[in-house]
């Protein structure tokens, strides 16, 4: 019995061993795939990341056009060609006089082409020192998560409680951006898995394979720039909002700072600059609608390209009815429901 006991246990450990190293695996397939896709020379930025500090500011210099001074050779022979025919003595002064003249020149050029150097130097240096001090920045914000969400939710004058947006929306939104968003610990191995497999398969980005934790943690503190470096810091804030938050915070956080297109940032703007209503009072129809354009919004948005818009809310209907949210006959009646906008 207990050897039966210990076979079990051994299992489960190899198990969850080959589970964390296909995890791993998949994480830099994904990563490697998408710097692969983003460009021509997917080596070099490579090379980049793994390089030191030091490493880095030579590349980037290297990489940096520098103007070449003007040369002593074109010089003299500029002062050359000025010269008088005729040649005496006191030509022959004057000329070796202006030789001289252009010997100092081209120190001087030198001289100036040496402090650029310095120049760039310097500066290449001073931001590296303003990037160690943004790294403190970035760790003091880890370790007091809570106060960095606070300060940047409270620039928000129409923060909408969960309470007060409607279960539709909320369900709609899971459905077709994180299905997995109430069992997982802020990453989700199988959605980057996904992802993957769609964005090789279609030769492009279509799919991030990002949880809402991970959208949230880059809309309140990250930029849009696609790098190894940002990726990381998004999955380290992703996992200490989970740490610190409850998955309704978190949900609520995120609908109160998506972007919808057209300007709306957050439900309460996306559901009053569309349907010119308060949230507790959207559709089911007007709610798969809004779910479906954090995805792109400058393209989904129904004042851009309506149709485009209902194509993509019929895609929501659809993640809803798979997922056991709705059933076929109140998907048909969404799917038929009039929409009407402001503009309308």
């Amino acid at each position: 019995m207990e050897q039966t006991k210990s076979k079990r246990t051994f299992r489960i450990i190899i198990r969850a061993f080959i589970l964390l190293t296909m995890m791993a695996g998949v994480f830099f397939a994904s990563f490697f795939a998408t710097i692969a896709m983003k460009t021509e020379r997917p080596i070099e930025i490579i090379k980049y990341i793994m390089a030191s500090e030091s490493e880095r500011q030579k590349m980037e210099l290297a990489l940096t056009p520098v103007e070449e001074p003007k040369t002593g050779e074109k010089q003299s022979d500029k002062t050359k060609s000025d010269e008088p025919k005729h040649r005496d003595d006191r030509n022959v002064d004057e000329r070796n006089s202006d030789e001289r003249n252009v010997d100092d020149k081209n120190v001087d050029d030198k001289n100036v082409d040496d402090k650029n150097v310095d120049e760039r130097i310097k500066e290449s240096t001073s931001e590296s020192q303003i990037a160690r001090t943004s790294l403190k920045q970035k760790i003091a914000r880890l370790k007091r998560i809570e106060e960095a969400v606070a300060e940047k939710l409270k620039k928000n004058e129409h923060y909408v409680p969960l309470d007060e947006i409607p279960l539709s929306l909320r369900q709609a939104i899971i459905a077709v951006e994180d299905s997995r968003f109430y069992s997982h610990k802020g990453l989700d191995p199988s959605g980057i898995a996904r992802a993957t497999i769609v964005n090789v398969e279609a030769g492009q980005i279509e799919e991030g394979g990002s949880t809402i934790t991970q959208q949230l943690a880059k809309n309140l503190f990250l930029t849009q720039e696609q790098s190894f470096t940002r990726k990381l810091e998004e999955i380290m804030l992703a996992i200490n909002l989970e740490r610190h938050f409850s998955k309704d915070e978190i949900l609520e956080m995120y609908l109160n700072t998506i972007y919808f297109g057209s300007n709306f940032y957050g439900v309460w703007e996306a559901a009053e600059g569309y349907f010119g209503k308060e949230p507790s009072e959207l559709t089911l129809a007007e709610s798969a609608m809004l779910a479906g354009l954090p995805q792109a919004p400058s393209a989904y948005s129904p004042y851009v390209d309506y149709m485009l818009a209902k194509k993509r809310q019929l895609t929501v209907i659809k993640a809803m009815v798979n997922a056991n949210i709705l059933t076929e006959r109140e998907a048909d009646r969404a799917r038929v429901d009039t929409i009407t906008l402001v503009d309308d």
